[in-house]
């Protein structure tokens, strides 16, 4: 049986695999592309086509607030460290979460209606359950990426545009996140590569390399202009200690930073994408699960974090459950897991 925390194969063209077992079989295989890349371009080790574009998804919000930082729409509207997170955010929902971008935009004029993201139940389950019983419908602020929009909304606020229609890719926001993408990642990200995220904003395929490579940058400041390196490196102060405000309770993002205590950031985006990066290791983390499957994303990246010694013991302990991801029948018996396939597979 796999080790939810490796050991991993050695890199290579081939993806790593995370297995489902159910008793002592494997029930499902999910292959796992992934590089981990140096702030000047070089691989440090990579598993498949680190090459092949993919959408980074919500993976790539800190990289998408670079704007908000650098316009001086965070200053004038003094953001503070929750708030800025609040940007990077894939959020559960929670109170602290929807009260705090509601604060947010009262402070800056706006109200929930400008957000464009549309609304979703909130990911946190008792939060969901609660405005059921008390029957509210879920709004924009419940959206998981309603900080993200906040940020937008606040760029254009600060800049005097017309903030009808920022997630359109023509709006003159969303260039300032396209730019600062292709800056940061060293790559010209190309036209016909734009489709649309699940918030209505662009999502912009790109080698998954070049995400690497991004988050290299972005922690390190290394190869950019002081300006952004300085955004950079407060966006990534804000997101490491203010971790609940990214995911929220329960969520692998906010479990996985703090059992790093500060020493690394991390985003999961959807379809089973994960980045990481660590200022110290002068690294970034990239991987997508080929087919989609989030789960397996939680283990691969607790295996690359283990690979690269990340993790402290306590650490690894501390998000186990979310790692291994022990499987259990509406019984509550125990009748399987998830973790790394052996390296010979």
């Amino acid at each position: 049986m796999g080790n939810p925390f490796g050991p991993l194969p050695a890199p290579g063209t081939r993806p790593f695999i995370v297995e489902v077992r159910r008793g002592s079989q494997v029930e499902s295989r999910h292959p796992v592309i992934a590089a981990v890349v140096d702030a000047d371009g070089k691989t440090v080790a990579a598993w498949g086509d680190v090459a092949q574009a993919i959408f980074p998804r919500s993976s790539n919000k800190a990289l998408q607030a670079l704007p908000l930082v650098e316009t001086g729409a965070a200053d004038a509207f003094s953001l503070s460290q929750a708030e800025l997170a609040m940007a990077c955010a894939s959020h559960g929902g929670e109170i602290r979460h929807t009260e705090t971008v509601a604060a947010w935009l009262a402070r800056i004029g706006r109200q929930p209606d400008d957000l464009e993201c549309g609304a979703h139940w909130p990911y946190h389950e008792e939060t969901s359950r609660q405005l059921a019983r008390d029957r509210l419908s879920p709004t924009s602020l419940h959206n998981n990426c309603s900080g993200k929009h906040a940020g937008m909304v606040s760029v254009a606020t600060h800049l005097g545009e017309d903030i009808r229609g920022y997630v359109s890719p023509d709006h003159p926001v969303q260039r300032r996140v396209t730019a600062a993408i292709e800056d940061v990642c060293a790559v010209k990200l190309a036209p016909g590569m734009v489709a649309t995220d699940g918030c209505s904003m662009p999502t912009i395929a790109l080698p998954l390399h070049a995400l690497a490579h991004g988050f290299a940058r972005f922690v390190t400041g290394h190869g950019l202009a002081p300006e952004r390196a300085r955004a950079a490196r407060r966006i990534a102060a804000a997101v490491a200690a203010e971790p609940f405000f990214v995911a929220g309770t329960g969520r692998f993002c906010t479990a996985v930073m703090l059992a790093g205590q500060g020493r690394f950031i991390a985003k999961t985006g959807a379809e089973g994408v994960y980045t990481a990066a660590s200022a110290e290791a002068g690294f970034g983390i990239a991987l997508k699960v080929l087919d989609g499957t989030a789960r397996a994303a939680q283990t691969a990246l607790g295996g690359l974090l283990e690979h690269l010694g990340w993790l402290d013991e306590a650490g690894r302990e501390a998000i186990r459950p979310l790692v291994e991801q022990p499987l259990n029948n509406w019984r509550g018996i125990s009748v399987g897991s998830i973790g790394l396939a052996a390296p010979g597979f």
